[in-house]
């Protein structure tokens, strides 16, 4: 009856109100011939309301509480849900482990391989001079810096590599992250917020992706590499739009897209920038140290300002042989990630012998611009080599050290075609020692473009190199390629 209390009270005072609205001349009904005010009807409805809830059962928990046997009982039968999905048998990755250094050639299981899985660029990996002065660093600094930088983890080289990648790159400042891969992925929420707009390339790859979906802005993807679809996409964001002067304006693009080995078109990306007042984010990871004719990047190669690009990011564990990773601009750019920048704010500073080796491996390169020659006669060998590749063409640009083969006639699944590919990869590697790798995503990578084979050049490969790639993959992919041809 407690329960029932509350709705009595409400009940009568709104049936106070309802008979004051029907008591009049007018408000009456006739039921068999018999004249009925109107309030009387209401008040019927309200009284059957009222019945109704006080008839309803009310739950009451047990007085008796629950046994130590059934309390057990319950236990043995809940089954609690997974932290994550269960990996399904396809998905379980057993990649070859590398028992030397990861050079042009390798050492899997004990025996020697030619290694074209391996981004090294430059063929550093190994370089005398580039050891003495990790070793140097570790007899000065120790391993690690045991602090971010803003918290007693700045050492002197960090500060020397920082100016030396500002000063061969031509830019005002620039700084340095710990770890390549969260690098685009700090530089993109320390600048883009929720509210902005970025204009990005369907083609990216995974790191580029994070960073988008941490910034929390407004992401619109144009076709991948395509000029037209870039133009009109930024055409129909800013058309008529004044909502859109008024807020932040990204392009974000690789100079050479690992999902597919092209090279972005900087000089028309700068004109469509500067028409539709846009900014650009440039990652650099496959291409510092490798375009341009003294490797200065994606800038140099198409003869486009450095300061026409807003910011500049790249991995160094390619072209440079080291870790971590560097963003480069103005000086603007560079402070305020020094406060904004996750990556940078929040994890140990990068190991200073790391920070040694990338400063050498830059003298290097400027010391020995032949290394860039070497480089490129190789990717133009491997790119004539398998131009008639059976069931595989080539789809990367002709000066990209990515040389990305995919299916010529795709399946229609993406999960058949990366097990062909896979299976090419396997027999290559069992069969003639040479160590190549398909382009596997994750269920993350929202990246919808072709997989394929990705064959990592170096300066430091030989002909005969060359020739044993491609010899073996025209012959293993012409036999598990026999019903696709």
């Amino acid at each position: 009856m407690d329960m029932a209390l509350p709705i009595v009270n409400a009940t009568t005072a709104a049936l106070a109100r309802v008979s004051a609205a029907f008591n009049a001349p007018l408000a009456r009904a006739v039921v068999f011939g018999v004249h009925i005010d109107g309030h009387l009807v209401v008040e019927g409805l309200l009284i059957a309301v009222i019945v109704f809830q006080l008839s309803r059962k009310s739950y009451k928990p047990p007085k008796k509480p629950l046994s130590e046997k059934e309390v057990d009982e319950l236990c043995d039968e809940w089954e609690p849900e997974p932290l994550c999905p269960p990996i399904k048998e396809e998905s379980h990755i057993d990649p070859p482990i590398l028992e030397s250094a990861a050079g042009p050639h390798t050492t899997i299981e004990g025996k020697e391989v030619v290694n074209f899985a391996s981004a090294n660029y430059l063929g550093l990996i190994g370089n005398e001079k580039i050891i003495d002065s990790c070793v140097g660093s570790l007899e000065k600094y120790g391993v690690g810096s045991c602090g971010p930088r803003g918290f007693y983890g700045t050492i002197d080289v960090h500060l020397d590599c920082e100016a030396k990648i500002a000063n061969f790159l031509g830019t005002p400042d620039s700084i340095l992250y710990s770890y390549g891969i969260s690098t685009i992925f700090s530089v993109i929420p320390a600048f883009c917020k929720k509210g902005d707009i970025i204009v990005a390339d369907e083609g990216v790859h995974w790191a580029v992706q994070n960073g988008l979906y941490l910034s929390r802005s407004t992401v619109v993807y144009f076709k991948h590499n395509d000029m037209a679809s870039l133009a009109s996409t930024l055409e129909k964001l800013t058309r008529g739009n004044k909502r859109t002067e008024k807020i932040r304006r990204y392009i974000v693009v690789e100079s050479i897209y690992q999902n597919s080995g092209q090279i972005a078109p900087l000089d028309e990306i700068v004109k469509l920038k500067e028409k539709y007042l846009f900014r650009v984010i440039l990652e650099e990871s496959h291409s510092f140290g490798v375009l341009g004719k003294s490797g200065r990047g994606l800038a140099e190669h198409y003869g486009v300002p450095i300061d026409k690009i807003d910011i500049i990011t790249a991995g160094m564990g390619n072209a440079l042989a080291t870790d971590g990773g560097f963003c480069t601009g103005s000086a603007r750019v560079v402070d305020h990630q020094r406060l904004s920048s996750a990556g940078y704010v929040f994890s140990a500073s990068l190991p200073p012998y790391l920070a040694s080796a990338a400063v050498s491996a830059v003298n290097y390169l400027e010391e020995n611009p032949s290394v860039l020659a070497n480089l490129r006669s190789n990717v133009a060998l491997l790119h004539a080599g398998l131009s008639d590749a059976p069931g595989l063409e080539i789809s990367s640009h002709a000066l990209s050290p990515i040389v990305f083969l995919k299916l010529k006639k795709s399946t229609g699944s993406l999960a058949t075609d990366l097990d062909l590919l896979e299976t090419i990869a396997e027999q290559v590697l069992k069969e003639d020692s040479v160590f190549i790798v398909a382009s596997k995503r994750s269920t993350l990578d929202r990246c919808k473009l072709p997989v394929g084979i990705r064959l990592f050049v170096s300066a430091g490969h030989t002909e005969s190199d060359i020739s044993k790639v491609c010899s073996s993959l025209k012959r293993i992919s012409a036999s598990v390629l026999s019903d696709h041809v």
